[in-house]
């Protein structure tokens, strides 16, 4: 294995505006699940996430912006307002149709 895929593959840390990234890859390539790749955020110390498999192909300028891009979407998203109480339930539920306006029917006289 070349060394450049052994540094990717051990792990490596950025950083990113203001916070920084430490990534690394968890779990066998040959396991059924697969190997992960893992990381922590220095403004987020309860948690850490696992966006994507690791793949062959990866390099440290690839995950970057694959974990930049997930990370920041995630902000947004938790940003984002709460739907409403009554959309929760079935986000993809169709809006019903606005009731149809019947005309009076108004009775002619006999002659």
């Amino acid at each position: 294995m070349a060394h450049k895929d052994r540094d990717v593959i051990e792990g490596f840390e950025f950083v990113h505006g203001d916070r920084k990234f430490s990534c690394c890859v968890e779990g066998e390539k040959s396991a059924p699940r697969g190997a992960w790749w893992w990381f922590r955020v220095s403004s987020d110390d309860r948690h850490r996430y696992a966006p994507f498999q690791a793949l062959a192909s990866d390099t440290k300028a690839s995950v970057k912006s694959r974990i930049v891009a997930y990370y920041e979407d995630l902000l947004a998203r938790r940003a984002a307002p709460a739907p409403s109480y009554w959309r929760r339930g079935a986000p993809n539920k169709p809006e019903r149709p606005a009731a149809a306006t019947a005309t009076p029917v108004v009775p002619v006289p006999e002659s």
